[in-house]
């Protein structure tokens, strides 16, 4: 089953690797989708693929970086068409 989910982390997530580390770790689930820093100092996150694969994504966010993610919410949405590879904005 194909699922797309829509996260924002917040915490001390920019200016440290965050988005490169989501990047590799969703390329090695061969997730679709991209990560981008907000202007809040946050990061959002569009992920689609195997259900399976989305959830360890988001276990990996949500334990991945002790001190740095304070909140990580997450919104499940209808996949869309059109989503191929996994990009930093």
């Amino acid at each position: 089953m194909i699922k797309r989910a829509h996260i924002l982390v917040s915490g001390r997530v920019q200016g440290v690797g965050f988005r490169c580390t989501v990047s590799s770790w969703a390329k090695s689930l061969e997730l679709d989708g991209w990560v981008s820093n907000r202007p809040d100092g946050g990061v959002e996150i569009m992920a689609q693929g195997a259900l399976e694969a989305v959830q360890s994504l988001i276990q990996k966010i949500k334990s991945g970086s002790p001190g740095r993610v304070s909140n990580c919410s997450v919104e499940f949405e209808k996949p869309e068409e059109g989503f191929f590879g996994f990009e930093i904005k």
